[in-house]
């Protein structure tokens, strides 16, 4: 059986997939090292951990036992599809599976990483068959809070921004949350843990403009509450009902602009248990492919290779 495996070096998460033509697949992902007290890694830093981290991931693929004889090789080249989307962190993968394709005589292909993102959302949850139709996506996590409009081209994903933050992101609102709170970043599972202690009900209405928001605002009154020493597990739950209910709003916003349309959420913030209750209808994926990885890089890796070699 053939496999192809996918290599996803974001800011935060060094990883390595292998997808087989049966439909199964393994991730092996790696958190790369933050300091406590700040909120993120120099992009020189991100580098140099993603390079120590790739050889321990395949590794671990080897000794699952999961490869065998590998037809291509994929990885995320760029956060996203546009004009000037670059992150150097992106590099250590590519290199990677650049060389590792070489070496092996395979075809490579690259992606950006919000397309691996989708593709490892539709795995997961058991509906690979929405990555050959049109659907609404969000794409929630430390940088990015987009709601996009993807529709297949040519077996490609064509991913268009149609809404989401116009300045910080959800993940960002939620790590800043977390600092002030004392938490280690990233501090989206022990904000939604705590949040769990509390029986709050307030959150701030974010005001809907179309299909964007703005969560700066947010930031702000988590700030105040935090000043007048209100209960941690309260702040945490203002920041995730606030979060969640905008997301909310939009959704349903989008739904009528393009009904039928099915609608799933990927990215590390859409492992939030608020978040998943808020949104009924919405198709979620495992927390563990809602963050990075490169599941979904190696799906398209092996769609693109079949559709060439049919």
């Amino acid at each position: 059986m053939r496999r192809f495996l996918g290599f996803d070096t974001s800011n935060y998460t060094t990883s390595v997939a292998v997808a087989a033509e049966d439909g199964s697949g393994r991730n092996e992902g790696k958190l790369l090292q933050v300091k406590p007290g700040e909120l993120g890694l120099r992009q020189s830093e991100a580098l140099f951990q993603h390079v120590k981290a790739l050889p321990e991931r395949m590794n671990a693929l080897a000794e699952a036992e999961v490869l065998g004889e590998i037809a291509a090789v994929g990885a995320s080249t760029q956060p996203r599809t546009v004009e000037g989307s670059y992150m150097p962190c992106f590099l250590a993968g590519t290199s990677q599976a650049q060389s590792m394709a070489a070496a092996m005589g395979v075809p490579f292909y690259g992606f950006s990483h919000q397309q691996g993102h989708i593709a490892a959302a539709c795995w997961s949850s058991g509906h690979l068959e929405l990555l050959d139709k049109p659907l609404l996506a969000w794409h929630l996590s430390g940088g990015t809070t987009e709601l996009l409009l993807v529709v297949p081209e040519d077996g490609e994903l064509r991913c268009g921004r149609i809404g989401g933050t116009t300045d910080l992101s959800a993940g960002q609102l939620i790590d800043r949350t977390g600092q002030l709170l004392g938490m280690q970043f990233p501090a989206g599972k022990m904000l939604d843990r705590i949040a769990g202690y509390s029986e709050g009900k307030n959150s701030f209405r974010v005001r809907l403009k179309g299909l964007e928001f703005s969560l700066s605002g947010v930031e702000n009154q988590v700030k105040d509450m935090v000043e007048d020493h209100r209960l941690p597990s309260d702040i945490a739950r203002f920041a995730l009902l606030t979060i969640a209910s905008v997301v909310e709003r939009t959704t349903q916003a989008a739904r009528r602009q393009y009904p039928g349309l099915p609608v799933i959420c990927s990215g590390g913030v859409a492992s939030n248990s608020l978040l998943r209750e808020r949104l009924p209808g919405v198709i979620f994926c495992p927390p563990a492919y809602s963050t990075d990885n490169a599941m979904g890089v190696a799906m398209l890796t092996m769609r693109r290779y079949l559709r060439e070699h049919m």
